[in-house]
């Protein structure tokens, strides 16, 4: 549940992981349209996130030759996994920074095609100003398609700010 203080601002300490998870469904951002992902579980107090993401034909290449529809390319894979590593600190910072991407490397293990995966971030070290994070990329059947590592900058968001999204 948000609070406001006597002047208006918004604190977010109080919110429920499905109000977290509510949150990013209503109010998505463009990269995650185009990117084909949808929040599906949080954990805050974990700093755990999992994300859908489905893939179309439009995320892929090498259509002509594949006989699953085409591959992923490999950039989307890497986008599917940082948006759920930096899911992962906006929950457990309940909307109080942003984390702009300090360094990202991407393991691709299988090919992914087009179809439905489940991409997980998790925080494994949270610091003062940096967060290092993990995540791993899953199709439905449980294989492991991508795994990720990635270090975040922390960065608070204004109250002003952060009041006038809410």
């Amino acid at each position: 549940m948000l609070r406001q203080d006597k002047i208006g601002q918004v604190w977010t300490h109080g919110m429920t992981d499905q109000e977290i998870l509510q949150r990013f469904n209503s109010r998505r951002q463009p990269a995650n349209t185009t990117l084909g992902t949808e929040v599906v579980e949080v954990d805050a107090t974990e700093g755990r996130v999992t994300i859908r993401c489905t893939a179309t034909r439009d995320h892929c290449h090498s259509i002509e030759w594949s006989p699953k529809g085409g591959i992923v390319q490999g950039g989307f894979v890497t986008g599917w996994l940082d948006t759920a590593m930096a899911h992962a600190c906006v929950a457990r910072s309940k909307f109080t920074v942003t984390v702009p991407s300090l360094e990202i490397k991407v393991s691709f293990l299988s090919p992914a095609h087009p179809g439905v995966y489940l991409a997980r971030g998790w925080i494994q070290r949270w610091g003062r100003t940096v967060a290092f994070l993990e995540g791993e990329l899953h199709d439905t059947a449980g294989k492991l398609i991508a795994t990720a590592s990635s270090t975040a900058l922390l960065t608070p968001i204004p109250m002003t700010t952060h009041a006038a999204a809410s």
